[in-house]
């Protein structure tokens, strides 16, 4: 009789069935655990997930500003010019340096060296009529500078607040280093004169002196070495001090004294 054969019983080993149906393909996508699932896309993690505000729209606010290019333009105009200005003050603050090292200018120098009184009357008409003829010296001390005495010069004689005569400088020019001595005629008429000449007399009489003023305009042109400068106006006050206004009568000037301006 044959062996009988073994059967050895199999453990931990799962029986496959082979006439059950197949299982079906699982459908749903595996999860993960900690993830949510959506229909619509991949998984997300819920620490990834993040709510935004709903939307609200919003309307800007138009402020009206006014135009800056002008502001710009305009600014930028008034620098440019204030730098013109500026930088032409300086080149002719240089100039003028220059110039002064150069020439060394100086005041001329003016001296009254004598007064007549050719006619000092008081008519019956209470008319006051004054002749006076003055010699004055005038000095240019400058090595290189030359001075143009040009026309419409004015000299006048006065006596406290009333003017008695006037006259005018010849016109003349005046080399370096040049003393010119000049009679310069003063003619004048005051109305209404009784009491001016009552209080000169009296003055007169009690001080022995009589205080004049004479007021000098004169327009200049200065040279220097061959240039013409522009016209300039020259002013002088002198201050005289005389001891009668008689006429015929020799006059003597006690003090004098005058200052002397410049101006463009």
């Amino acid at each position: 009789m044959a062996e009988h054969q073994k059967i050895y019983p199999l453990h931990d080993v799962p029986l496959h069935d082979v006439e059950a149906p197949p299982m079906p393909a699982p459908t749903d996508p595996l999860v993960p655990h900690g993830t949510e699932k959506s229909d619509a896309g991949p998984p997300r993690t819920a620490e990834a997930t993040v709510l935004y505000p709903p939307f609200r729209r919003t309307i800007p606010v138009m402020h009206s500003k006014p135009p800056k290019k002008r502001r710009s333009c305009c600014c930028r105009c008034l620098c440019w010019t204030i730098s013109i200005l500026v930088l032409l003050l300086v080149l002719i603050g240089i100039v003028v340096g220059i110039l002064y090292l150069v020439f060394r200018p100086k005041l001329p120098e003016y001296s009254i060296d004598k007064l007549q009184v050719t006619q000092f009357t008081l008519g019956g008409n209470d008319r006051l009529d004054a002749t006076f003829t003055l010699t004055l010296t005038t000095t240019n001390p400058n090595k290189k500078i030359g001075i143009y005495y040009e026309g419409g010069s004015h000299i006048s004689a006065w006596y406290m607040e009333t003017k008695l005569c006037e006259g005018a400088l010849p016109k003349f020019y005046q080399g370096h280093r040049n003393r010119t001595v000049l009679n310069v005629p003063l003619v004048g008429v005051t109305e209404n004169a009784t009491a001016l000449f009552t209080t000169l007399q009296q003055e007169q009489q009690q001080t022995g002196s009589i205080p004049l003023n004479l007021n000098v305009r004169q327009p200049v042109r200065i040279k220097l070495g061959s240039l013409k400068l522009m016209k300039v106006k020259f002013s002088a006050t002198c201050r005289l001090l005389v001891d009668s206004v008689s006429a015929n009568n020799d006059i003597v000037i006690k003090n004098s004294s005058c200052k002397f301006k410049l101006r463009l």
